[in-house]
């Protein structure tokens, strides 16, 4: 009986689906696990084999855990809102939408072919109105919440409010804008209701604020940091500025501390949790205010090192900074703008990956040392960033190699205030080897005490304190496009106001255009019924907008991570239409127990789910805080390229073994044209590009043109994308399975081979084998034999332990060894083979499934139990004795392991093979090592 690998596979993917089969259920006596794949973006490209990595080992695991009896919540999804589709919409006209469906529909059967244990009950996407109701409801709870830093977590404004009518906030230790000014109660119950709200922005922990953003005018939104590379967008290609803009923020700086500590109760992978450590930044110091001479302005700036103050001879702004327009002088104002106007053309990442190039420009203003009063020079350089700390910092070229570097090259002096220190050559940076001089009161002291006595006298001053920083900043929240959740926000007198709950969802409008407005407004500037009537709780057209009852709405969306910070929360209970989740699948489901997906994330998507999953621990919405409780981020898939070489101002194509001195340029040939034997199809590399046609090609001796091969990523800009439909045609899905498992360990970045999967295809075969034979169904029930447990149970104590330790490659390793021997002992045993197909049906299903079913069960082999091990199978009776004369071996006996050495010795000398090798002579000497070796001297 042939393996029949596409009907099987067809057959039990509609059997699950018709079935139900990996349907979750909220309550259960059964233990619970929930398995989570990080949901993917739908593209237009589909899936390739690089893809399905990560799903494959969770749907392991997963299915596994089904077999060790848990109820096992495994869901997805789709994070459906993007600028691809936005992009493709502003290129064609076509909505969205309509763009988001097709490529689902392509995605879902892609998923489906591959045979996924998904729960597709609890589908969720964020583009769905019924979906993104909740991420605006979220984003209310926010805006109606500050952080109380003395009961260190989030609670209602109203709360707030409250206080501020009976004390003001003079006392208030809250999370807040820095330049907040004190009012008494008194004074707050006198200002306008204008601001008041404008004094709760300062505290909400979402709020309006002037921000430096990454602005893309080829996308025509604001990208995050994560979204560039290389100073230009991620998505495209394009150039990218620093700009101001009024953007929507999250106050993510408030759960800094909680962030950090949070990453200790997690088992998350050391790298990542090491990643939102520097991104979070903290660090220990003092804050320090400078007075500008000649001017009614202050530089705070936040310093690790308070001990070398002394040492300060200029300061350093970040040319974004608010006072440098204020305090430049118009002697340098052309200097200045003109440097300003350069910097705006590099991402923040870029300058601060960027230490070699050394710029900056003098404002011409001088500022106060805090203790001697001489004056210090004001520079701006771009390795100053507006977004870290202060956005200014007090320069010690002395102690600070950046710092060393900028003075040496704009010639600014630089003190020595370190004891026996050559500073002739380079910065000195040791905390530790420290011993202050040329300091005034520090003299003579280390690096501590310095430390603890220059903090005191700043506060003697007024002009500093004990201070615990940061790098997280506020994340921007808003972007200017049209493919995002819409706020649900309307302004009046210019001030936000929330939609209330029971009107939720605010969906987005329909507009003929997907650019801004020529007027630079978001593209929801382009909706014509786009106003937010109070009386009606309705959205209604724009000319109705007469600010007493009808007023405008928000014209930004919502960034791509507002729909993916909660989502695994909505799985939980994702039909409930009445709240976020029910309090019984909360506290049922808790959090994620096992979530796997790409390290990329790591200060993005992990960073911003964290917060808000601590946020709703905070308002007592979920039960735990930190939402996923182990991490596992898979590698990649790499993609073996194909490079044509092309003679530089020729169309003209010189294969690799002939270049020798030519200059050349490389190009990406798709690899479909390419053969084992790095061979190129000419003729269609010629059909493939217009501007191709009829380019010439010097070929090998044998008439062969022979491309150079590279691994990179796995992407369709290279044109070396894998198609998983064409290996699930040819190979089985359960073949690409294992194999993608086979390549090598889950967190390693490893080359896709097609070759490759052949081998793994002819196991799937030789296991089909161990069941059928030409005549049918070959099991029986035979007892076993010892080697036929032997094997079963040394293949369970493995898979197990592999499975358990995500371990998954050399599970298949040990699966193909097992199937060798079993076929070896010609094994057709039930009781051998029946558990083998449920040791294997996590990682081939289909194969598994028809093999259960072919065994005479009529229930999915899903949820059967999985094979327990027994260790007296592994435990061995008798050894195979290597006989060996004068250290030569020349035969083998099988003795029992219990029998003593004399007996050892006896039952050898008296066996017929080794009265041959001796002919009648007497041994000197017999070394016996019971359980090893006999070795006879003679």
């Amino acid at each position: 009986m042939k393996y029949n690998f596409n009907e099987i596979e067809a057959k039990w993917q509609k059997f699950w689906a018709e079935k139900q089969t990996f349907k979750a259920e909220n309550n259960s006596d059964k233990p619970k696990y929930y398995v989570l794949d990080m949901f993917p973006y739908p593209s237009g490209a589909g899936l390739h084999v690089g893809h399905p990595l990560g799903y494959i080992a969770s749907d392991i695991y997963a299915r596994y855990k089904r077999h060790k009896g848990f109820n096992v919540l495994h869901p997805q999804g789709y994070d459906s809102f993007g600028l691809p589709a936005e992009q493709y919409a502003i290129q064609t006209g076509q909505h969205p939408a309509i763009t988001t469906e097709a490529n689902i529909k392509t995605y879902r059967r892609q998923l489906d072919q591959i045979g996924f244990s998904f729960d597709w009950s609890r589908e969720v996407r964020t583009s769905d109105p019924n979906y993104y109701k909740w991420t605006q409801w979220i984003f209310i709870q926010l805006f109606n919440s500050w952080y109380n830093y003395d009961s260190n977590k989030a609670e209602a404004i109203s709360e707030l409010i409250k206080r501020f009518s009976s004390e003001g906030n003079v006392k208030i230790n809250a999370a807040c804008d820095d330049d907040v000014i004190e009012f008494s109660a008194n004074e707050w119950n006198q200002f306008s209701s204008e601001e008041q709200q404008a004094k709760l922005l300062q505290y909400r922990l979402t709020y309006l604020a002037e921000a430096e953003v990454n602005w893309c005018p080829a996308l025509g939104t604001v990208l995050a940091n994560d979204e560039i590379v290389n100073g230009v967008s991620e998505r495209g290609g394009h150039p990218v500025v620093r700009k101001k803009m009024t953007q929507w923020m999250m106050r993510i700086s408030a759960y800094a501390e909680r962030l950090l500590q949070g990453l200790e109760t997690i088992d998350w992978t050391d790298a990542l949790k090491e990643s939102q450590r520097n991104w979070i930044g903290k660090s220990v110091g003092a804050s320090v205010t400078f007075n500008v001479k000649d001017h009614d302005a202050k530089i705070e700036v936040f310093t690790t090192r308070p001990d070398t103050i002394f040492g300060a001879s200029f300061m350093t702004l970040a040319p974004e900074h608010d006072l440098v327009a204020k305090i430049t002088t118009s002697e340098q104002k052309e200097e200045v703008d003109a440097y300003i106007e350069a910097t705006a053309k590099r991402s923040e990442r870029e300058r601060m990956a960027d230490v070699k190039t050394i710029s900056g420009a003098f404002t011409g203003a001088y500022a106060e040392h805090p203790f001697t009063k001489e004056p210090i020079p004001v520079w701006i350089g771009d390795y100053v960033l507006a977004g870290y700390g202060t956005g200014a910092v007090m320069s010690v070229p002395c102690g600070d190699q950046r710092d060393y570097d900028f003075a040496k090259h704009f010639n600014i002096s630089i003190p020595n205030i370190f004891e026996g220190v050559d500073i002739s050559e380079e910065a000195f940076a040791d905390k530790e080897k420290t011993v202050i001089g040329n300091s005034d009161f520090l003299n003579g002291l280390n690096y501590k005490k310095a430390t603890k006595r220059a903090i005191y006298e700043l506060e003697q001053l007024g002009q500093g304190e004990g201070k615990t920083n940061y790098r997280l900043r506020d994340a921007v929240f808003s972007r200017q496009r049209y493919w995002g959740e819409p706020f649900p926000v309307y302004y009046i007198n210019g001030m936000p106001q929330m939609i209330a709950d029971e009107h939720l969802p605010l969906r987005l409008p329909e507009v003929e255009k997907y650019l801004p407005t020529e007027t630079g407004e978001p593209p929801l500037g382009n909706a014509t019924v786009w106003a937010w009537n109070t009386e009606t709780n309705s959205v209604v057209e724009n000319e109705e907008i007469d600010h007493k009852s009808t007023f405008p709405l928000e014209l930004n969306t919502m960034p791509g991570w507002a729909g993916s910070s909660q989502y695994f929360n909505r799985y939980m209970d994702p039909m409930n239409d009445k709240e976020i989740f029910s309090k019984d699948a909360i506290d049922y489901w808790q959090q994620v127990d096992l979530y796997i997906g790409g390290s990329e994330h790591a200060t993005g998507h992990l960073l911003y789910a964290r917060f808000w999953q601590k946020f709703m621990f905070d308002m007592g919405l979920v039960p735990v805080d930190e939402f996923a409780k182990k991490l596992i981020n898979q590698g990649m898939i790499l993609g073996t390229s194909a490079f044509v070489y092309r003679i530089e101002g020729e169309n003209k194509f010189i294969s690799k073994n002939l270049i020798e001195n030519q200059n050349v340029q490389e190009i990406h040939a798709d690899v479909s044209f390419v053969n084992a034997s790095d061979e190129l199809d000419i003729e269609a590399f010629k059909k493939w590009r217009p501007e191709y046609k009829d380019a010439e090609f010097i070929c090998e001796n044998d008439g062969t043109y022979k491309v150079k091969r590279d691994v990179e990523k796995m992407s369709k800009s290279k044109y070396n994308v894998v198609n998983p439909d064409a290996i699930c045609e040819r190979y089985g899905a359960d073949s690409l399975r294992m194999y993608e498992m086979f390549l090598g360990p889950l967190e390693q970045y490893k080359p896709w081979n097609t070759a490759g999967i052949t081998g793994v295809h002819s196991f799937l075969k030789k296991l089909w084998k161990l069941y059928f034979d030409d005549n049918g169904l070959k099991v029986s029930d035979v007892e076993p034999t010892k080697d036929n447990l032997k094997t079963l149970h040394k293949t369970i104590k493995k898979v197990e332990e592999d499975i358990e330790n995500f371990s998954f490659n050399t599970s298949v390793s040990t699966f193909m060894i097992a199937v060798n021997e079993l076929t070896a002992q010609k094994c057709s045993s039930k009781d051998i083979l029946e558990p083998l197909a449920v040791l294997i049906s996590p990682y081939a299903p289909h194969i598994a499934e028809e093999l259960w079913e072919a065994l005479g069960h009529n229930k999915s082999i899903s949820t059967v139990v999985f094979p327990k091990f027994d260790e007296r199978h592994l435990v061995e009776s008798s050894k195979n004795y290597p006989i060996s004369f004068n250290g030569k071996m020349r035969f083998t006996i099988e003795l029992p392991l219990d029998m003593s050495k004399e007996e050892i010795e006896a039952a050898v000398l008296n066996d017929e093979k080794t009265k041959e090798q001796l002919q009648g002579r007497e041994p000197k000497k017999v070394i016996v090592v019971p359980g090893k070796i006999v070795n006879i001297v003679g």
